[in-house]
């Protein structure tokens, strides 16, 4: 669990230099140069994403909560609607145009999806910290950017494509989630 909290925090400091101070990020910039500063904070996020997952792995299951059933086909509706809101940005979809912020709408939808289905202590706090993330994320982008006009890029082919974009990532998260033993759908995987 100790691996996993430093993962946590480590994703958060990576993520919060650029949001939460941006003054020290470009002194860091001047003094490093931007592709260094860049590049350490790729590292840095790829090393919390493996130490969350490690951690994530190794920890002892502590119940604190069973979550019932019918909170899987809701979990799986949200996670379509979570993988539709992280790739969005990518299709420059309609949804993009719609959404001020798809991938961090995305990342609040997936931890929230997670945290209905999880009633471990170790879930709790990898998905409660990663939706309290990107809601603190999501304040800070509007405070340090401002709120200003949207303008409307999304068109019809974007749109189909970033459907069937959504529906080849669902498949391809579904497969890898039972590769690693946990079907995320209701009732036994198919042999």
């Amino acid at each position: 669990m100790i691996l996993m909290c430093v993962g946590i925090a480590l994703f958060w400091i990576a993520h919060g230099l650029k949001i939460h101070a941006p003054a020290k990020r470009r002194e860091l910039s001047a003094s490093m140069g931007e592709g260094a500063v860049k590049g350490l904070v790729a590292v840095a996020l790829l090393g919390s994403v493996v130490l969350m997952t490690v951690g994530y792995q190794q920890a002892a299951y502590t119940a604190v909560w069973t979550p019932p059933g019918f909170l899987t086909h809701i979990n799986n509706l949200l996670m379509v609607i979570a993988i539709a809101l992280f790739i969005a940005g990518g299709f420059k979809s309609k949804l993009a145009d719609a959404v001020r912020h798809p991938q961090l709408a995305g990342v609040k939808t997936w931890a929230i999806a997670h945290l209905l289905v999880n009633g471990d202590l170790a879930s709790i706090l990898l998905f409660g910290s990663m939706l309290a993330w990107g809601v603190v994320a999501m304040i800070g982008i509007n405070k340090r950017d401002g709120k200003g006009p949207r303008t409307a890029k999304g068109t019809l082919p974007r749109t189909i494509a970033h459907a069937v974009g959504t529906v080849v990532i669902l498949i391809g998260v579904s497969l890898a989630h039972n590769y690693f033993g946990v079907w995320p759908f209701a009732g036994s995987p198919p042999a």
